[in-house]
């Protein structure tokens, strides 16, 4: 148990220590940012004309200013731009290791590397929890500073609810990101890779087979307001055991792999 505190705290000082957090944290702004633009625009159509082409965009949307409406577009962005920034934390995690060249120093601690993993993970969850806590206070507090309609108790727990659950499903998904840094020892395969899956997601729930494409379905559950109305019971026993597989083939890799750089 000390060994893993004391593995878990040394990551959390490499974090703290790294200004990754706060540009990860000022990405992930942009999405309640705009988010609340739009709401704003919706609301105030008068003032959107004086932006041209942004209320012509805004009326073919046919998008409504109210609360459920901000939950739906705050869950979507979860999703899809979940995928890019949580899986840039597992790649920065795992990655700055190799580009630091202190690989071979983290290995040569007396601390098993099943416990160095895991408390990278653990890291990484919290770092991506945070952010999205960090988003969601954002978009309630532009949602009340607008003053938008049709909020209730219930809609704000089945929607703090249903961010929670879609924020979860991406966590899982992104784990193989790590065994990708791992093997291409830095940031440029994992970021390759989650340009791809996003790309690969899109074009497979097109297809109509999204809910069995790992990737793909925390978008399809955000899609049906956190119901997940289309996908069933495996799709989300496919993203566990995609999460759970990702952590394997990443120990599997640190455990066996030749470690000469």
């Amino acid at each position: 148990m000390n060994d893993f505190a004391n593995a878990f705290w040394i990551e959390l000082l490499k974090a703290r220590r790294s200004k990754v957090p706060w540009l990860t944290a000022a990405g992930f702004m942009i999405l309640p940012l705009a988010t609340g633009f739009l709401m704003f625009i919706y609301k105030n159509p008068d003032f959107a004309r004086d932006f041209g082409l942004i209320s012509a965009k805004a009326n073919l949307a046919g998008g409504s200013a109210d609360w459920p409406s901000l939950f739906n577009m705050f869950t979507q962005g979860i999703a899809i731009g979940g995928v890019f920034l949580f899986g840039l934390v597992e790649s920065w995690i795992f990655g700055r290791e190799f580009s630091d060249g202190t690989v071979k120093d983290l290995l040569a601690v007396p601390i098993s590397r099943e416990v160095i993993l895991l408390a990278k993970f653990l890291v990484a969850a919290l770092w991506s929890a945070a952010l999205v806590i960090l988003v969601y206070a954002a978009s309630l507090i532009l949602g009340a500073i607008i003053h938008l309609p049709l909020g209730s108790p219930a809609l704000f727990i089945h929607s703090s609810l249903a961010i929670a659950v879609t924020a979860l499903l991406v966590m899982l998904s992104v784990t193989p990101v790590a065994l990708f840094a791992s093997l291409g020892r830095g940031y440029l395969l994992p970021l390759g890779l989650m340009v791809l899956l996003i790309a690969i997601s899109n074009m497979i729930a097109l297809l109509g087979w999204g809910n069995y494409f790992p990737w793909a379905i925390p978008a399809m559950y955000a899609n049906f307001d956190g119901k997940g109305a289309s996908l069933e019971p495996v799709s989300f026993w496919i993203v566990l055991l995609t999460g759970l597989l990702g952590m394997a083939a990443t120990y599997l890799w640190w455990k066996n792999a030749d470690q000469s750089r």
